[in-house]
């Protein structure tokens, strides 16, 4: 039973990348880690276009992030909305799922997530899965 479900998994992630890869991505044009992050993405298979604002916060209000949940790029992928350094690996998962959420977030800026992998400091973080009325559920964690 526990094979059939690595099995179907890894089906699904790859069905994911086939399907929808076309990441939009809102960030400034100063932010080096958004690039990285950005990099990340594509070296996993997705196709990025990026749109640069001096002001985020309209977006991230326009697209629904709470400012609990916020960080410094926000993406869209597939209608569903991606919030900070979330990694390539959980949004393959999730749009292979297709949760009943409006999408993922990492908040904040956590030391050791994708784009943020400076030196050897890793902080723990959660990636958060959200509802467009606001609920919130740990969709992952690492380093705990």
């Amino acid at each position: 039973m526990k094979i059939n479900k690595i099995i179907m998994t890894t089906i699904a992630m790859f069905s994911a990348s086939a399907f929808a890869t076309d990441v939009v991505t809102h960030k400034s044009p100063y932010c080096g880690c958004c690039t990285e992050w950005v990099k990340h993405m594509e070296d996993e298979g997705f196709s990025v276009k990026v749109i640069d604002h001096e002001n985020m916060n309209p977006i991230k209000q326009k697209l629904g992030i709470a400012p609990q949940l916020a960080s410094c790029h926000t993406a869209v992928i597939d209608g569903y909305v991606f919030e900070g350094h979330v990694p390539a690996q959980d949004i393959k998962t999730f749009l292979a799922e297709k949760p009943k959420l409006a999408g993922l977030a990492v908040p904040g800026m956590p030391m050791g997530s994708p784009g943020m992998e400076y030196g050897n400091k890793k902080d723990a973080f959660d990636v958060v899965g959200f509802t467009k009325t606001g609920m919130t559920v740990t969709y992952n964690s690492y380093n705990k």
